[in-house]
């Protein structure tokens, strides 16, 4: 049933998320650095780094904002799939490969109705420590070349933001349409996502089927979403990486500014090399291989068949 599709969409994302989100800022850090201006040289540093200048809860930061909009994000993502297929099949015949793709195009596109304004705060939380720590070095630099000077330099602070903040500033100077910037580049990221990812993950799932008619094992259906969805993140990385560049509103000292996908393609491409598109790729399949392959588990089990089953019977 739909109800129950939802719930376990919702809660696969719960567990996941929670797994995996420090990871999940490593990547967004990582990405949004420029050369010259680099705080981090890889995944552990920048957790290291983040720990030790923000506590163990700093890895957390953004983590609320994704918690609260992952389950609609993640109900809708694999009950528009599941709709899509289901709509798209003919008296029951097995999916061709291209209805399969279209399926998965259908659940990329709607899923970015909640997944668009989720980045665009979670961003801003994520990589308000990068800044802030950026602007503490230059600061300190700027005191050492100038120690000759009469007086201290004023230390740098950090003023913290929520994602309450957030919303009602953009909503107040930009509307709507300010919490969702970056909709192209999320649909540029996401739809082709899916359109790997789920047929992907659905033939990879058949294999461990003995029967058509009887589910894979949970670590068949495990092992195929966290290998669909690494692959898959790693294919549309480099939109990933223009998506959180289009996103940042607060910028380093130094850095570029774009004014759409094709501006900021062409600068990463010229100042940083074409393999700055690759940035945050293995942190990526690291989020998403894990995030996925528990939440496929979670969705074929049907923990929300379970609880709806069990409620007639509490009640009675």
């Amino acid at each position: 049933s739909l109800p129950a599709k939802l719930i376990n969409g919702g809660i696969a994302g719960l567990i996941g998320v929670t797994c995996v989100f420090p990871i999940d800022l490593a990547k967004t850090r990582l990405q949004n650095q420029q050369n010259g201006q680099r705080m981090y040289t890889s995944m552990s540093d920048c957790l290291i780094k983040t720990i030790r200048s923000e506590g163990y809860f700093g890895m957390y930061r953004g983590a609320a904002v994704n918690l609260t909009l992952v389950t609609p994000e993640k109900a809708i993502k694999l009950a528009a799939n599941d709709f899509f297929r289901h709509h798209l099949s003919k008296d029951g015949k097995k999916l061709t490969l291209m209805r399969e793709m279209l399926a998965g195009c259908g659940a990329g596109t709607c899923q970015v109705i909640v997944t668009t304004p989720m980045e665009m705060l979670k961003i801003q939380l994520q990589d308000a420590g990068r800044i802030a720590a950026q602007k503490k070095l230059m600061a300190a630099q700027a005191q050492v070349s100038s120690s000759s000077a009469v007086g201290a330099a004023e230390p740098v602070m950090e003023t913290r933001t929520t994602a309450t903040q957030i919303t009602r500033e953009l909503l107040r100077s930009k509307g709507i349409a300010g919490l969702y910037k970056g909709l192209g580049a999320t649909l540029l990221r996401d739809v082709p996502f899916s359109i790997v990812y789920f047929p992907l993950f659905a033939n990879l799932n058949k294999l461990g089927q003995k029967d058509p008619n009887v589910k894979a094992p949970f670590y068949v259906s495990f092992l195929s979403g966290c290998v669909a969805g690494s692959t898959a993140a790693v294919a549309v990385n480099p939109c990933d990486v223009i998506k959180t560049r289009l996103q940042s509103l607060q910028r380093g000292v130094n850095e570029d500014t774009y004014s759409g996908i094709l501006d900021c393609t062409k600068k990463i491409w010229q100042k940083e090399g074409p393999m700055a598109f690759l940035k945050g790729a293995y942190c990526r399949a690291l989020v998403i291989a894990p995030l996925f392959g528990i939440a496929q588990v979670v969705y074929f089990i049907g923990i929300a068949e379970f609880l709806l089953d069990m409620l007639p019977k509490h009640r009675a």
